[in-house]
């Protein structure tokens, strides 16, 4: 009987206990976040002003300063080829000879027909000579005179004519033997010995290395920028790195700018001169230009302190109650862990450091100041 009796009340004691110690723990582990939360503080730090340089890339083209396609001034036979391809020439040495029978024998025939007319035209003149004398005696009639006159000037322009034909067979003569322009470096030769070429033909291209011009491009935006900021003129100084990722030994500098905006591109070309004593670079090559430039007072965060939201860079900005607050900004240019500011922050914001993944627009927050000691450091290394 005594078991039944006190069997409820054992149940409501330990249902209590257990109540309690429930109650004990869920208050306990609220105490440790409370206190979790109380002691965390968020690192905040402030944009640094500064002077600094960042270099830039482009893609660029090499081209020759000279650079031009040898061709058959004239139809024939290609009968000798004096050069081989890859092989430097100078200035008017000999490259190609075309056959030539065939514009020696026009010569020697022009040169005949222009002997020819100039003894029809000592004739002539020595008939005219005598028609004058006789009209001076009333022997014959002025119009015998002008006959004679008008014989001796067709005569005179067919001599004038064979002479014109003589120089261009002196002309066509010389074409048969093609020589180079200035000096330089022979390409490819599509046509060898005893190929047929007709006028126009390609025989060669010729290069002339010495120097190079290195083409690159910039934008609409960053070309105005450059001129806003006087940064980009003609004799500034840059640099090339080749294809191997090699920096060409040789400085650059920019001489001019085109006139016009590539409509399809929206790009605008810039062309830098390069000395090639060493001839390492050659027509075609690729590479690209290398830029230092100056920013002055920039206004630079780093770019863990940021976030994109689709196409928009927001920071937290804490104010001196230390209540969170997201701002837009706008970034200028983007260097290796770090940010340009254009637009959306000042020297003296703070802003959250480390942490943006763990408050909330409006949050008060417990701080630590953090000052950007590392950022000219990373500058240093652009």
């Amino acid at each position: 009987m005594k078991t039944y009796i006190f069997k409820p009340v054992v149940r409501a004691v330990l249902a209590s206990l257990a109540g309690l110690c429930l109650l004990l723990i869920t208050s306990c582990s609220a105490n440790k976040k409370e206190a979790t939360q109380v002691k965390e503080k968020f690192p905040i730090t402030q944009p640094l002003v500064l002077d600094t340089v960042y270099t830039k890339e482009y893609v660029a083209e090499i081209q020759s300063i000279q650079n031009v396609e040898i061709r058959a001034k004239i139809p024939g036979f290609i009968e000798k080829i004096h050069v081989d391809e890859g092989k430097s020439v100078q200035a008017g040495q000999l490259l190609f000879t075309i056959s030539n029978h065939t514009y020696r024998q026009n010569l020697h025939k022009t040169n005949a027909q222009l002997k020819s007319a100039i003894a029809e035209a000592k004739f002539a003149a020595v008939e005219l000579k005598n028609t004058k004398e006789l009209v001076r005696k009333n022997i014959v009639s002025k119009t015998e005179l002008e006959k004679a006159e008008a014989k001796l000037e067709a005569i005179q322009a067919k001599m004038e004519e064979a002479r014109s034909a003589v120089a261009t067979a002196k002309l066509n003569l010389e074409f048969t033997q093609v020589r180079a322009p200035f000096s330089g470096g022979i390409n490819r030769i599509p046509n060898k010995s005893g190929s047929l070429v007709e006028e126009g033909s390609l025989l060669t291209t010729i290069s002339n290395n010495l120097e190079v011009f290195a083409y690159f491009h910039v934008s609409e935006k960053e070309y105005l920028d450059f001129i806003e900021s006087k940064e980009i003129n003609k004799n500034k100084e840059v640099t090339l790195v080749l294809a191997n990722n090699n920096v060409f030994p040789q400085p650059g500098k920019i001489e001019t700018v085109e006139g016009e905006i590539d409509r399809s591109t929206g790009n605008l070309a810039f062309r830098a001169r390069f000395a090639n004593p060493q001839q390492l670079l050659k027509h075609g090559s690729s590479g690209k230009i290398r830029l230092e430039i100056k920013l002055a007072n920039a206004l630079i965060i780093p770019q863990k302190a940021t976030f994109d939201i689709q196409d928009k860079t927001f920071v937290y900005v804490v104010d001196h109650n230390n209540i969170v607050r997201l701002r837009t900004i706008v970034p200028k240019l983007r260097l290796p862990h770090l940010y340009v500011v254009a637009s959306g922050l000042s020297p003296q914001d703070k802003i959250l450091y480390e942490g943006l993944q763990r408050v909330k627009e409006g949050e008060k927050i417990n701080t630590e100041f953090v000052p950007q000691t590392t950022m000219p450091q990373l500058l240093a290394q652009q």
